[in-house]
């Protein structure tokens, strides 16, 4: 008959940890165990008189009869100021006297006496712990070392018909925070409640509030692909690894020495600022990494790069933390540190100071880590590589000068550590922006178009660092550990490890999965819902001229896009999703992320919002903006200072942008491509998306819902532009482990190349002429070798002019992508073919002489109007993820480059491409979609009143919209009224604010028109 009491599991643990795990057996009844002081203080000054002699013979000399009274109350003091975690590591000290409580194991065993030390500790497994003097409760399990009970185990028996659960609540309601041994941070360190099946932790015990983190190693073990939960253990138990792993004494004591941080956070509550201290235990898959990366490193020395893909919200910082800390001290067979430096790439100031409180917490020595912000220069980083600092933190900006401070000679070698890219990109695309931008009244249409372009070709900070590193080739003294939660295909190709199937994965995952299922981060997927938008177009000029098809459906687009009809009706549904929805979440403090396309799109929501919200009345909702830069509208210049204000008229700054959307004045936050990335406010609960989002970008943007909190439960999504699929179809790659399908064929260039070479506007010769010129200049100046290069080209133009049109676009497509193919593979193999260089290095001379295909630019404004408008609801519930398939969502290595060039337009009437567009929507329009606003324009345009001209010419924009054109506009309203029209009812409903909009909106633009006539 098997045994399945409690009793069973119990012993079973303990048999394991006595025989295996470096503890002995103390029944508690041998203990002498004090509650009242938490401790068992005759075992605790045993250990110390037999380990420091000398120093306690000291102590008795001072306090003599009362030393036992006095050592407890002064280990008492310092707990109480500093914590045990201090205490642990760096002993007490009284009256000059330094008192060591624990020992830890020494990193060398050449010194015999910190050996000896360390094998005084008393490690002691204590089952049915009695720890209260109130009562007779007990304790499942207790581990102390000398006499201070460190780890509190509960044990669930699923024969028993409990599990986990049970365990959890008897932590939450039965064990009461104000016992001295549940003190945060004074008695035990963390509290584990385990069954067959599952661990859960935490470490801090609070009643109902109390916060259990899961403590298991993923359905299919640590480190693989798979959901919550742990394997199947033919051996034991499946929750073995906990007693077998992490508490056997070694372990343990090297956790509390080299993980355990006590990390401290001051935030903002109303007006008072707040310290939240939080006592860090490593999660599993968080020891699992660094120990296994620290393994690699003792097998394989340095040169080896490593991918840890781990999910967004699983702690990355702390797991970079003590990565660097432990490869600072991994040494080789001979006793010798294997890396000089451990350097952190990184562009977020919290790591900064992250990682310097967490070492210093280990050390408490100056100097270990140095931090080359953005006020050092490149000049600083090489003092601290050739200082031979322990731990730099740089930028990737900085990251270039690594190569030229590595001497191999000198038998240096560095550990990388590379965070995922967090910065914006804002500052580069704002600088462009003001250069493409000549004209200042630049359309919300070209705002859209050129800021769109810059971020599509703006490389972000993986791209950035996959090309810095491939132009610099592997060194054998580097080794890199990038750690991100959306690899990209260069990612995996540069860091990734190569499986026996060919395909790449990465070193270590912490999946996206998993962490749902832990309930570590939300999911983000699961209200999801989409709009659609239909409208329907009118030709409004007698002529029907023809246009180019392609780019008339794109002036089109943007011209509905962009009409102020559409921002106010996505406002409406925004403001109101907001107020019946996110506004009651969490408690009542949920907060929303409006994300637009562009910078003027921002300015130009902001000032919707704000009118509405005031037209509404709406007292409870106020609205900030992020954009970087100056944006100019109408003549005025607007910047994100300029449109923030608290609610005293206050401007606020970018640095206490976060500070005041996480308060409660503010609830809304409008952002051009700003916050997209590394932007953590647990509070943040929606999201409304007006911005085409695709791939990593969408998941790093809609990952910033993901955090989670006490109250938040779930996270709601309101998209405009993407469709459910597209949104699957960019997280499925990233849902659980990230592969690329198999190495890049190199040797697809060469069919690049051949065909290339068929339409024989260049050959061999004109290659090996340019190249010998190039390569003279390089080596002498001389005023004709410019000349000369040029004059080369001459001839090879003359045959690409002589293709017909077809063959130029083919030929200029293939030149392109040939380009960027040579640049994506030599990145990947710095040794590459030299023939194939110098056709690169031709080709891009080549295409510097190649004049652009000259679009035509088309005007589509004044030739066309809008007659209805419709915006609905199109999707709403969850959008479903793939599980256990790694074939589905894999990404793919290119077979070949696309350059991305637009083929050639054909022409069609603008009568014809308006049937097209209207053609794709369902004719289900009614009169209460019909779009009155230009009607009505029109009706005042096409036949304007020279009174209501002198009006406009003769006053400002605020007498002719506030006094003089009301009569006028209600008058040629009723008129149309009275013709019948039914579209004109709602304009007279009992909610004026439809009434109020058109006028606004018509007086606005018929003012600014009227006086330009």
């Amino acid at each position: 008959m098997l045994e399945n009491r409690e009793s069973r599991f119990e012993q079973d643990i303990e048999t394991s940890l006595i025989t295996r795990g470096g503890w002995q057996k103390l029944l508690f009844s041998q203990s002498n165990y004090d509650a009242t002081m938490g401790i068992d203080l005759d075992q605790l000054l045993s250990f110390v008189k037999a380990t420091q002699s000398k120093q306690w013979t000291r102590y008795q000399k001072i306090y003599q009869e009362n030393s036992r009274e006095k050592f407890f109350k002064r280990f008492n003091e310092e707990v109480n100021t500093h914590g045990l975690l201090h205490v642990l590591r760096n002993g007490i000290k009284d009256r000059g006297v330094n008192l060591k409580v624990i020992y830890f194991k020494p990193v060398s065993g050449l010194n015999e006496l910190t050996q000896q030390q360390y094998k005084a500790n008393f490690f002691s497994c204590i089952r049915q712990f009695a720890y209260s003097s109130i009562n007779h409760k007990t304790i499942d399990m207790v581990l102390s070392v000398n006499g201070i009970p460190l780890i509190a185990l509960e044990l669930k028996n699923q024969y028993t018909g409990q599990s986990v659960e049970n365990a959890k609540i008897q932590f939450q309601k039965d064990r009461d925070p104000k016992e001295m041994v549940f003190g945060f941070n004074k008695r035990f360190l963390v509290y584990f409640a385990v069954d067959h099946f599952d661990v859960y932790m935490t470490t801090k015990l609070d009643g109902k509030k109390t916060y259990f983190l899961p403590f298991n190693q993923g359905s299919n073990g640590p480190g693989n692909v798979g959901g919550t939960g742990n394997p199947q253990n033919d051996e034991g138990y499946p929750t073995s690894y906990l007693w077998e792993q992490i508490l056997m004494a070694n372990n343990l004591m090297d956790i509390i020495q080299k993980f355990m941080n006590l990390e401290i956070k001051r935030e903002k509550q109303g007006e008072r600022e707040i310290t939240k201290k939080t006592l860090i235990f490593p999660r599993f898959h968080q020891l699992d990494v660094v120990r296994k990366l620290v393994g690699d490193v003792k097998s394989n020395g340095s040169g080896e790069n490593y991918l840890v893909q781990h999910s967004a919200g699983s702690g990355k910082s702390n797991s970079i933390a003590w990565l660097a800390y432990h490869l600072a001290s991994v040494h080789d067979e001979s006793n010798h540190p294997v890396f000089s430096s451990i350097i952190i790439v990184t562009d977020r100031t919290v790591l900064d100071r992250q990682l310097q409180d967490t070492i210093m917490s280990f050390e408490h020595t100056g100097g270990q880590v140095e931090t080359i912000d953005d006020k050092k220069t490149s000049q600083d980083l090489k003092a601290a590589i050739n200082d031979g600092k322990k731990i730099i933190i740089t930028t990737l900006q900085k990251f270039p000068v690594i190569y030229k401070e590595v001497d191999e000679v000198a038998g240096r070698c560095f550990a990388v550590i590379v965070d995922e890219a967090h910065s914006s990109q804002t500052g580069n695309s704002a600088q462009k922006l003001k250069t493409a931008l000549a004209d200042k009244q630049a359309t919300l249409q070209e705002y859209q178009e050129i800021e769109s372009e810059i971020e599509n070709k703006e490389l972000d900070d993986q791209d950035e660092l996959v090309k810095t590193l491939i132009s610099q080739g592997q060194h054998n003294n580097l080794s890199f550990f990038a750690f991100t939660a959306t690899p990209k295909e260069k990612t995996i190709d540069m860091f990734g490890t190569l499986r026996e199937d060919g395909t790449k994965t990465p070193f270590h995952v912490y999946s996206m999965r998993q962490a749902i299922e832990e309930g570590f981060i939300l999911d983000v997927l699961k209200n999801y819902m989409t709009y659609k938008t239909s409208y329907r177009l009118a030709k409004e000029i007698e002529e029907n001229p023809e246009l180019p098809t392609t780019e008339a459906v794109r002036a089109i687009a943007r011209y509905q896009a962009f009409h102020p009809w559409v921002l106010r009706q996505k406002t409406e549904i925004m403001v109101e999703q907001f107020r019946e929805v996110s506004k009651k979440a969490i408690g009542g403090r949920g907060k929303a992320m409006v994300v637009t396309p562009s910078r003027l799109h921002a300015v130009r929501y902001m000032q919707e919002f704000k009118d509405y919200i005031k037209e509404k009345g709406y007292k409870e909702l106020n609205v900030l903006v992020a954009f970087s830069g100056k944006v100019t509208d109408d003549e005025n210049e607007y910047t994100e200072a300029s449109l923030n204000r608290n609610n005293t008229g206050e401007r606020i700054k970018e640095s206490q942008l976060k500070d005041a959307f996480h308060s409660e004045e503010f609830n809304i936050l409008i952002v051009a491509e700003k916050y997209q990335t590394g932007f953590d406010e647990p509070l943040l609960h929606t999201m409304f998306v007006d911005k085409k989002l695709k791939g990593v970008k969408a998941v790093q943007t809609l990952s910033r819902l993901n955090r989670t909190m006490l109250g938040k439960k779930d996270t709601f999504i309101l998209d405009f532009v993407n469709t459910n699929e597209e949104i699957q179809e960019a997280f499925q790659p990233f849902y659980e482990e990230t592969r690329l399908d198999e190495e890049i064929n190199i040797n697809l260039i060469y069919d690049t190349q051949a065909k290339l070479r068929k339409y024989n506007v260049y050959n061999q010769t004109d290659i090996d002429t340019v190249i010998k010129l190039v390569k003279q200049a390089q080596k002498k100046q001389d005023e004709r070798l410019l000349g000369r290069v040029s004059s080369q080209f001459k001839p090879i133009l003359q045959r690409y002019e002589e293709l017909i049109d077809e063959l130029k676009y083919e030929f200029r497509v293939t030149l392109r992508n040939f380009g960027k193919w040579y640049n994506y593979i030599s990145q990947l193999d710095r040794t590459f073919d030299m023939e194939l260089l110098e056709e690169s290095i031709f080709t891009n001379y080549l295409l510097k002489f190649i004049p652009n295909e000259q679009r035509e630019k088309v005007d589509i404004k004044d030739k066309i109007s809008m007659e209805y408008y419709k915006i609905q609801k199109d999707f709403e519930g969850e959008i479903f993820l793939v599980s256990e398939d790694p074939d589905y969502g894999m990404l793919k290595n290119p077979k070949q480059i696309n350059a991305g060039l637009t083929p050639l337009d054909d022409r069609n009437s603008l009568e014809d491409i308006i049937f097209k567009v209207n053609e794709r929507f369902p004719n289900n329009f009614t009169d209460k979609d019909k779009v009155l606003l230009e009607e009505i324009y029109r009706s005042f345009i096409d036949n304007p009143d020279n009174k209501l001209v002198n009006m406009a010419k003769n006053n400002d924009a605020q007498m002719f919209e506030k006094t003089l054109f009301k009569d006028i506009f209600e008058a040629k309203v009723m008129d149309e009224y009275q013709r019948g029209q039914q579209a004109y009812e709602k304009l007279f409903s009992k909610d004026d604010s439809y009434f109020k909009l058109v006028y606004t909106l018509i007086a606005k633009d018929l003012y600014k028109t009227l006086r330009g006539n």
